[in-house]
């Protein structure tokens, strides 16, 4: 397969993918920030309380 068949069928393909509106795009985003920093209150939460643990009890 050539590379200008390769573009070809690229282009075509693309014809058929269903793009989300602006307004999802939007939303999407917003919900992937805000789930990511929910992920990291999270976790540098348990990171604090477990490292505490460790300097309090394990190395003392």
């Amino acid at each position: 397969m050539s590379l200008i068949t390769y573009f070809k069928d690229t282009k075509n393909e693309m014809k058929h993918v269903t793009w989300p509106t602006p307004r999802q795009t939007v939303v999407f985003t917003v919900s992937v920030i805000v789930m990511s920093l929910f992920v990291a209150l999270f976790l540098g939460f348990f990171d604090y309380i477990f490292s505490e643990y460790v300097i309090k009890y394990i190395i003392q």
